[in-house]
């Protein structure tokens, strides 16, 4: 851990070594904060988070092991370091034994002691990402691999405990790369047709008779080629679960003939007569707003209401920048061990940077941000010029906009829309996802407000 970002506590009564220590341990380059008492270092660790602390064991009659007690219910992955006086060594022997990292006699030995930190701070560093990994091994298992902690995603786990044991059809919403796939996988994963297939299907990357022949499967001779008899995949997840991504792509025709299954839980090959009864759970994702496609004559309603039976949103990465540090940590972790590298951190202005982008392309651009900067920085510490120049450009934007109060809801809106086009995107299918609203809304309030930057 490079020592400016290692925070130590120093814990001493007297007041010359205490401030002695800390002047030393500055100008080494670290962190550093005082306590002059045992209760005063307990109410610093109950503020701040340290990755070391060292205090003498004997303060006025008090007890540095009171310290250690609090660091084990506190901040448990914090190491310790004792310093004794000469005939107190068993009591800092005995404060190894209740966890603490080692000791060092007075006088301090300043090798010695910089020794010792150095180590601690290497174990604590190991510590966290063991625990780190513990815990996403936690989440991976009960959700797989969805990560975050923000009250949008919270909300969503809640949807998704409840939704997950029955058999109702779920219809996930959101801009791409927000995990919708990740969504529907872990409610299988947690439902009862857990042993069984999970099918996908993506409607986006097929044209329309191809998704016919492979939703609904064909007989021999159906059209030129089909030499023979093919299952589809709503037979292929009979039993299991379907998941139809990009649903909002489907043709009418298309979208007619799955209104049919999932009235009668039935399916008809094309070419063919007879028809196969099954059992399947629906999930259905798209990007799109259907409620608009509705109004286009482009989605049929009533298909809209047989899949939106159970409504999942997943909110863009813009609307949960608090897990965004969760999302780095476990990325990195991920890509160093992958490529081999040593683990890397991120320096806190770095951090800002990347917490205030705007990523149009959500979890999967900034994922694969970060595997380019695992791969391409040389340094253990990632610095903001490690960063992809868009990133760090839009941090020097203005981002902010004064509105008036006595402003017209039309004139807001005309205002935030050429904010976004000037100052954060012209690329119009970012700026719609930013305003959250379709492209094609975007295309008509550009063309209505007379905002065409180009």
């Amino acid at each position: 851990m490079p020592r400016r970002y290692a925070r130590i506590l120093v814990v001493d009564d007297e007041v010359n070594i205490r401030e002695a220590l800390g002047a030393l341990l500055q100008d080494d380059g670290y962190q550093v904060s005082t306590a002059a008492s045992v209760e005063e270092a307990i109410r610093t660790l109950q503020r701040n988070s340290f990755h070391l602390v060292i205090s003498d064991l004997r303060m006025n009659g008090e007890s540095g092991l009171d310290i250690l007690r609090c660091m084990h219910e506190t901040c448990p992955a914090t190491e310790m370091i004792f310093l004794t006086a000469y005939g107190t060594v068993e009591g800092a022997v005995e404060a190894m034994k209740l966890g603490a990292y080692d000791y060092i006699a007075k006088p301090v030995d300043r090798r010695r002691l910089t020794l010792l930190i150095e180590k601690a701070l290497d174990k604590h560093r190991l510590s966290m990402e063991n625990r780190n990994l513990r815990r996403r091994l936690s989440i991976k298992e009960e959700f797989s691999k969805i990560i975050g902690n923000s009250p949008s995603i919270r909300s969503i786990f809640k949807i998704m405990a409840e939704v997950a044991p029955t058999n109702a059809t779920v219809l996930i919403t959101g801009e791409s790369g927000t995990g919708k796939e990740l969504v529907a996988r872990s409610i299988h994963d947690r439902s009862q047709r857990r042993d069984r297939a999970f099918v996908t299907l993506n409607c986006g990357a097929l044209p329309d008779t191809l998704i016919e022949s492979e939703l609904f499967g064909y007989e021999a001779g159906a059209f030129t080629g089909a030499n023979t008899s093919k299952i589809g995949r709503i037979e292929m997840a009979s039993g299991g679960t379907l998941f139809l991504d990009e649903v909002g792509d489907m043709s009418m025709k298309t979208q007619v003939d799955l209104l049919r299954v999932l009235q009668d839980r039935e399916v008809r090959r094309l070419g063919g007569i007879k028809t196969v009864k099954v059992d399947v759970r629906f999930i259905a994702a798209t990007n799109k707003d259907l409620e608009e496609e509705i109004a286009r004559k482009m989605f049929r309603e009533d298909l809209y209401y047989r899949l939106d039976v159970v409504p999942i949103k997943m909110p863009s990465l813009r609307e949960r920048r608090e897990d965004i540090p969760l999302f780095l940590e476990s990325f990195l972790l991920e890509f160093c061990q992958v490529h081999g590298k040593k683990v890397k951190t991120i320096s806190e202005k770095a951090m800002e940077s990347l917490i205030h982008y705007g990523w149009p392309g959500n979890i999967r651009e900034l994922r694969n941000t970060i595997e380019r900067m695992v791969l391409l920085t040389r340094s253990d510490v990632i610095e903001p010029g490690d960063l992809p120049e868009q990133v760090v450009e839009s941090e020097s934007r203005q981002t902010e906009i004064i509105l008036r109060l006595d402003q017209s809801l039309e004139g807001i809106e005309k205002k935030v829309i050429r904010s976004v086009l000037s100052q954060i995107t012209r690329n119009r299918t970012q700026a719609a996802r930013i305003l959250g609203i379709s492209l094609r809304s975007l295309h008509y309030k550009i063309k209505r407000y007379g905002l065409d930057l180009e």
